[in-house]
């Protein structure tokens, strides 16, 4: 079998690794466990791999906008 026999392209579904809050994750690249944990991503404190944060929810500030302030310049 030839290696771009089965070409990977950005839009298709497929494994993606990530970062689960509240379960048991190994790191990709040395398999430990010892992660710190961000906002939006958890690096392996071993051999710094970083992966995404995979929460199934939108957490954050900056992801609610008020209604009462449209058109109104932020600054002069």
């Amino acid at each position: 079998m030839r290696i771009d026999a089965f070409p990977a392209t950005a839009g298709t579904p497929g494994f993606r690794l990530a970062y689960h809050i509240g379960e048991s994750n190994h790191c990709p690249g040395c398999t430990r466990s010892h992660w710190l944990v961000g906002r939006m991503t958890a690096e392996c404190a071993y051999c710094g791999t970083a992966l995404p944060i995979r929460t199934g929810r939108m957490s954050g500030t900056g992801l609610f906008r008020s209604h009462g302030a449209k058109g109104v310049p932020l600054a002069a």
